[in-house]
């Protein structure tokens, strides 16, 4: 059984939701990305998706972009990101890692050799933002012969045929998308995400986590009755950037500020009836 895997059994026999937070490798500096990944691990995290840094990262708002041109400018590559989650791995075994990123990089590193050097580092899934289940077979036939998980993001506008596709080729667990537009943007619609949740459930049995637009433990209480795992991103890493704008710039006081936040949308997950 795959640590995902694994995860979400453990969590649906205790009658848990999972909570997922995604953070950008690298940003607001590198040195301080594995530490972070253990304090959000600490503060109620059984997931993590790490976010891989690029250029033209079209699926984000304007919060996640910025903080993919810190990471950028900070240095930090393909391989870094791998070489932190080896890093997180030396003290951590059993949470699983999700590298969440663009096909570009992973084209150019080589199929083969990336999912090789995943296991090495101890990831667990992937996410290609930018890339659909009918281009998929290169990179999972990789994926698959060292038994990582393909994960995938399904759209409210993803018309239900297309959803059976999407289902049919996922791993690990599907990742429904609550808002239309970027991650940060739009206004969550509890209804609506039940309604998407509902539509996918009813053609798979994988675990199904909802992202984009939890900004609280409001919204990730109303989310978790639905779904099996809530997504936290920009709402942690704007968290950073309105310390970092009140000049509280020391890793300790920004790490402090995403803390606080997941572990009061940790509670609120936890709130929300099964």
């Amino acid at each position: 059984m795959s640590r995902i895997a694994g995860v979400f059994d453990e969590l649906q026999r205790s009658g848990r939701k999972a909570l997922i937070p995604y953070i950008v490798a690298g940003d607001p500096d590198p040195a301080g990305t594995v530490p972070l990944l253990h304090k959000l691990v600490a503060s109620g995290a059984d997931v993590i998706e790490v976010g891989v840094p690029f250029s033209d990262p079209m699926a984000e708002g304007p919060v996640i972009q910025k903080g993919h041109e810190r990471a950028l400018a900070n240095g930090m590559t393909l391989k870094k990101v791998l070489s932190t989650v080896a890093e997180f791995r030396q003290q951590d075994a059993k949470t699983p890692i999700v590298m969440m990123g663009y096909t570009n990089p992973i084209e150019r590193f080589g199929y083969d050799a990336f999912a090789d050097a995943c296991v090495g580092a101890g990831v667990d899934g992937l996410i290609t933002v930018d890339l659909p289940p009918e281009e998929v077979d290169a990179i999972d036939t990789a994926l698959q012969a060292v038994g990582l998980d393909n994960i995938f993001l399904i759209s409210p506008t993803t018309p239900e045929s297309r959803i059976k596709t999407i289902v049919g080729r996922a791993r690990g667990f599907v990742y429904c998308v609550a808002v239309k537009g970027v991650t940060g943007s739009g206004q969550l619609d509890t209804t609506e995400v039940a309604e998407s949740v509902a539509l996918i459930r009813d053609k798979t049995t994988l675990p199904i986590a909802v992202g984009f637009g939890i900004k609280d433990a409001e919204s990730a209480c109303a989310v978790a009755a639905a779904a099996d795992a809530v997504v936290v991103g920009s709402a942690l890493i704007d968290k950073m950037n309105q310390e970092a704008a009140l000049g509280n710039t020391s890793q300790i006081q920004l790490h402090s500020a995403a803390v606080k936040l997941l572990r009061s949308i940790r509670a609120g997950v936890d709130s929300s009836p099964s």
